[in-house]
């Protein structure tokens, strides 16, 4: 009999060349740029229902996550004019150019509108910008999960169908997280909902992703990447089951929209350090690409 096959490569380097995007930036804008679209969408939902305390908390939410997460982008590009050069043409063909389209025409509405709600100033001006945002917002929410699954690190490129669930699942989640935080009690059962169904959503997705590809499926339950996605899993969990007694008592929803924010951020972290960790072994590279070939 011959024995498995190792999957090795020249000198024991890898396939292909780990990102060499930094931690936390790369981490904090793919969680910030989810929070900032979904946080637009509850707040153009909550002023068509007339709460204007959770409808003024997700105009802040999107703005202060939009522009977080811009600058964390451009910290980790090393120089401002680097994001600015994105802008330059648009290219449909290319994920990176129609994210860059979507973020910055996304940043400025979504701060528009936060800026007039908060000074009074222009308000039907400021209406209409956080509307448009909320209309654009679903890209927001989503366009980074489609950016990492464009690239060749086998980690993101293989759930690709799964990976837009994943990050929209927790965007939704993490935004009604914030309108739990925020908003009284009366006001909030939008947010609430979000919470629960932004929870299920992510955990279904995540669950898909982890295991309808045996090979790949490992880097997201082993390693450092398995460690922090079980604890965004077991926050989650937390949080979504805090979200349904939050009405009642607002140290559940205080704790659940803690719970919820926290696994937010620590499910990007883990799907990113998946990724890092797919990229250095050959075997994730050359499993799928034989499987492909196969067929």
């Amino acid at each position: 009999m011959v024995p498995e096959a190792e999957f090795r490569s020249y000198y024991g380097r890898p396939v292909i060349k780990e990102p060499v995007w930094k931690v936390p930036d790369v981490p904090a804008y793919l969680y910030l740029g989810g929070l900032a679209g979904a946080s637009s969408t509850m707040a153009l939902l909550a002023d068509a229902t007339g709460r204007p305390v959770l409808t003024r908390t997700g105009r802040i939410s999107a703005a202060a996550g939009a522009t977080a997460s811009v600058a964390f982008l451009i910290h980790d590009l090393g120089r401002p004019a680097r994001f600015l050069n994105m802008l330059r043409v648009f290219k449909p063909t290319s994920p990176l150019s129609v994210g860059s389209w979507i973020l910055a025409p996304f940043s400025a509405l979504a701060g528009a509108g936060a800026a007039s709600d908060l000074t009074g100033l222009l308000p039907g001006l400021g209406r209409l910008s956080s509307s448009v945002a909320g209309v654009v917002a679903p890209a927001m929410t989503t366009y980074t999960a489609v950016l990492l699954s464009d690239t060749a690190v086998p980690g993101w490129h293989e759930p690709f169908r799964e990976l837009p669930y994943v990050f929209a699942g927790s965007a939704v989640a993490s935004a009604g997280a914030v309108g739990m935080l925020a908003a009284p009690a009366r006001e909030a059962a939008p947010a609430r909902r979000m919470a629960v169904a932004g929870a299920a959503l992510e955990l279904a997705a995540s669950h898909r992703m982890e295991h309808r590809d045996e090979v790949i499926g490992e880097v997201y339950r082993t390693g450092r990447a398995g460690t922090v996605l079980r604890a965004a899993k077991a926050l989650t969990v937390a949080g979504a089951v805090g979200a349904v007694f939050a009405r009642r008592s607002r140290v559940a929803a205080v704790a659940a929209g803690v719970c919820l924010s926290a696994a937010g951020a620590a499910t990007r972290y883990g799907v990113f350090e998946a990724g890092r960790q797919s990229a250095r072994d050959p075997r994730y590279t050359v499993v799928p690409q034989r499987r492909r070939a196969a067929v």
